[in-house]
């Protein structure tokens, strides 16, 4: 199967994915983090699967960057916490559940960001946080806690500049 907004088929970047997972596990436990185990086949379906929202954000962007393979990593090892399976619609499926996991993913990938010192990233994602907050599809339960994301990390960000 490939990916109609990517081409890319499984077969191509399995070996990719399963490095990269290897990789994004290892950076999360030195940061506390006890990732659940994924699949790269899970890690595939979950990336190029349904969305409600159309995300740009591709498997390939999402390869290229250790800061979204963190999230990526997080979000699902939370997806699997709660027991909720992962293929190509469990992001349509399982719609809050998913937010709650996106934004404990945020909260590690700012993390990792402000450890690396990668301010452009942090400022980048704060913009993406703030945008949620506009987002129809976030329940509003977890607004509250979208906003103290953005508070927490634009004063960390302030703090380091």
């Amino acid at each position: 199967m490939t990916d109609s907004r990517t081409g890319v088929s499984y077969g191509t970047v399995s070996k990719r994915i399963n490095r990269k997972l290897r990789d994004a596990i290892k950076i999360l436990k030195e940061l506390g983090y006890e990732s659940q185990h994924v699949s790269p086949k899970e890690f595939y379906d979950y990336m190029t699967g349904e969305t409600p929202t159309g995300d740009t954000i591709t498997i390939v962007d999402v390869l290229g960057n250790d800061f979204l393979m963190i999230h990526e990593v997080v979000e699902i090892s939370e997806l699997k916490k709660m027991e909720i399976p992962i293929h190509r619609r469990t992001i349509t499926m399982f719609h809050p559940k998913v937010y709650e996991a996106h934004l404990t993913a945020t909260e590690y990938e700012l993390d990792y960001a402000l450890d690396k010192k990668d301010y452009d990233w942090l400022k980048t994602r704060i913009n993406h946080a703030k945008s949620w907050l506009e987002d129809d599809y976030l329940p509003e339960h977890l607004i509250p806690r979208c906003e103290a994301i953005v508070k927490r990390f634009s004063e960390g960000l302030s703090k380091k500049e």
